[in-house]
C-alpha cells in the first residue's frame, strides 16, 4: 500500500512539472495552439506596454517633442537588434525539435549555447547602440529639436541590451517546449514595475526622455533575471546550470542556419522602415508624433497576430523532430484561420476606437487626425502581415530559412523601398507613404505560400521514402 502511495505522489509531482508544456506532437491542435497563443499573445503586449508606457508618460508630461523623440527611435532600434533577435529564433527551431526527438543531450547544449550567445550578444549591442546612437539618428534626417533627447533615450536603452537578449533567448527555450505561461508572469512583474517607475523618474525626479529608458532597462534586468531562475530551477532536459555554459559549434551554427537569416530579414525590414521613418519626418515634428502614437496602437495588434507566426514556429519544428510531418499542414491552416480574424477584429477594432485610443498618448487634435490617417492605411488591413509571418514560422520550424528570408526581403523590403523611392516620390502624401505597407505585404503572402506549396511537395516525398525504406527493413 504504501508503494502505491508513494508511486501515486511520484506521478501527480511528475504530472506538476509538465503542466507548464504542451504535448504539440499529438492529438488535436486547435485547443493546443490557442493554450500556447494566448500566453504569447498577452505577453506581447506587456513587452508593448514597456516601450507604450514610455511613449504615454513623456507625451502627457513633457510634450510632443519628447514623445517624438522616443517614437522616432524605434526602427533604428530594430534595426541594430534584430540580428541578434534573430539568433533566439535559432534556438526555437532548435529547442523544439530536439525536444519532439527526445534528445536530452543536444537539448542540453542547446540551451547552454543560447544562453551564452544571448549575453556575448548583448555586451556587444551596448557598445554599438551607444557609440552609434547620434550619428544614425542624424542620417535619418532627425530633427534638431528631437535629435539630443532621441540620441540620450538609445544610449541609455541599450545598457539594457544582456538583459533584454537574455530573456529573448530564455523565453525562446521555454516557448519551444509549449511554456508560454511563466514568461507572461514575468513580464507582468517586470511590465508592473515599469510602468511604476516610469511615473516615478518623470513625474517625481522630471527626468523626461533619460527617467523612461532607466525605468525601461531595470525592468529588463527583472524579466531577465526571472527567467534565468526558471530555467535553473526546473528538473527537465533543458535546464540551465551555470557551469555548463559553453558555445558548443555545432549548436552555435545551427541556431545560425536558421536564427541569422530571421535576423537578416529583420535588418533589412528595419532598413525599409528605418527609410519610411525618415520620409515621415520630411513632414515635421506633429506629424512624427501622431505616427509614433498610431504605430504604438498598431504595435498591440501586431503582437497579437505574432503569437501564431512563433506558435506555427514551435509547433511545425516539434513535429519535424517526432518526423510527424502530415500534422505541419494541418498547423499551418489552423494558424492562419486563427490569425486572420485576429487581424481582422483588432485592426478593425482599433481604427474604429482610433480617436480615444490616440488621446491617450496626446491632446493635441492635429497629432490624433496624423495618427488616424495613418491606422486607416495601415491597420485595417495588418491581417496581411499576420498571414504573411505565419507561413515564414511553418517554412522555418520546417527548416528552411533562407527561401522565406529571400522571398521577405524581396517582396516586402526591395519592392517598399522601390514603392518610396518611385511612387511616393511623384505623390510626396502620407496616404501614399503609408500604402506601401499592405501592398507588400500582400504580394509577399502570396509569395511565401507558393514557396510552402513546393517545400511541402519535398516534405511529403521525402516521408514517403522514409516510409518505404522502413518497410523493406
Amino acid at each position: 500500500m504504501k508503494e502505491k502511495i508513494q508511486a501515486f505522489m511520484a506521478k501527480r509531482q511528475a504530472k506538476g512539472k509538465r503542466s507548464y508544456e504542451i504535448d504539440m506532437c499529438n492529438g488535436p491542435l486547435l485547443g493546443k495552439i490557442l493554450r500556447f497563443a494566448v500566453p504569447l499573445m498577452l505577453s506581447g503586449v506587456l513587452q508593448l506596454f514597456f516601450n507604450a508606457a514610455d511613449i504615454v508618460v513623456v507625451g502627457r508630461f513633457t510634450g510632443h517633442t519628447a514623445l517624438a523623440a522616443v517614437g522616432s527611435t524605434g526602427a533604428l532600434i530594430n534595426l541594430l537588434i534584430n540580428v541578434f533577435i534573430g539568433l533566439s529564433i535559432g534556438t526555437n527551431v532548435l529547442v523544439a525539435r530536439y525536444y519532439g526527438a527526445q534528445d536530452a543531450k543536444q537539448l542540453s547544449e542547446t540551451v547552454h549555447t543560447s544562453v551564452l550567445t544571448s549575453l556575448v550578444s548583448g555586451v556587444i549591442l551596448i557598445a554599438v547602440g551607444v557609440a552609434f546612437a547620434e550619428p544614425l539618428l542624424t542620417l535619418m534626417g532627425t530633427p534638431e529639436d528631437v535629435l539630443g533627447q532621441a540620441a540620450l533615450y538609445m544610449r541609455i536603452y541599450f545598457v539594457g541590451m544582456p538583459a533584454m537578449m537574455l530573456y529573448n533567448f530564455g523565453a525562446a527555450i521555454l516557448r519551444s517546449v509549449g511554456d508560454t505561461k511563466r514568461p507572461l508572469y514575468f513580464l507582468t512583474i517586470a511590465g508592473v514595475v515599469n510602468v511604476i517607475l516610469n511615473l516615478f523618474f518623470v513625474i517625481v525626479f522630471h527626468l523626461g526622455v533619460a527617467g523612461v529608458a532607466i525605468a525601461t532597462v531595470i525592468s529588463q534586468v527583472i524579466s531577465a533575471g526571472l527567467v534565468t531562475i526558471c530555467l535553473m530551477k526546473t528538473n527537465a532536459s533543458y535546464r540551465l546550470e551555470l557551469h555548463k555554459l559553453h558555445i558548443y559549434k555545432d549548436k552555435f551554427f545551427g541556431m545560425m542556419r536558421v536564427g541569422l537569416p530571421a535576423g537578416m530579414q529583420g535588418a533589412v525590414f528595419s532598413i525599409s522602415n528605418v527609410l519610411i521613418q525618415s520620409s515621415i519626418n520630411s513632414f515635421g515634428s506633429t506629424v512624427m508624433a501622431g505616427s509614433t502614437a498610431a504605430a504604438n496602437i498598431e504595435g498591440f495588434v501586431y503582437v497579437a497576430m505574432n503569437a501564431f507566426y512563433q506558435t506555427a514556429l514551435s509547433f511545425t519544428g516539434q513535429n519535424m523532430g517526432a518526423k510527424k510531418y502530415d500534422r505541419v499542414a494541418k498547423i499551418l491552416r489552423i494558424c492562419i484561420l486563427c490569425v486572420t480574424v485576429t487581424g481582422v477584429v483588432l485592426g478593425c477594432g482599433a481604427y474604429l476606437l482610433g480617436t480615444p485610443l490616440l488621446s491617450i498618448y496626446t491632446s493635441d487634435p492635429e497629432v490624433i487626425q496624423y495618427g488616424l490617417e495613418r491606422m486607416l492605411i495601415v491597420c485595417v488591413p495588418y491581417f496581411l502581415c499576420g498571414i504573411m509571418d505565419t507561413h515564414v514560422g511553418v517554412l522555418r520550424g520546417m527548416g528552411y530559412s533562407i527561401m522565406p528570408m529571400i522571398v521577405s526581403l524581396t517582396g516586402a523590403c526591395a519592392l517598399r523601398v522601390v514603392w518610396i523611392l518611385t511612387v511616393f516620390q511623384m505623390h510626396r502624401t502620407l496616404f501614399i507613404l503609408f500604402l506601401s505597407y499592405p501592398v507588400t505585404w500582400a504580394v509577399t503572402a502570396a509569395a511565401h505560400f507558393v514557396c510552402y506549396l513546393i517545400v511541402h511537395h519535398k516534405m511529403t516525398e521525402k516521408a514517403k521514402a522514409e516510409q518505404a525504406e522502413a518497410a523493406k527493413a
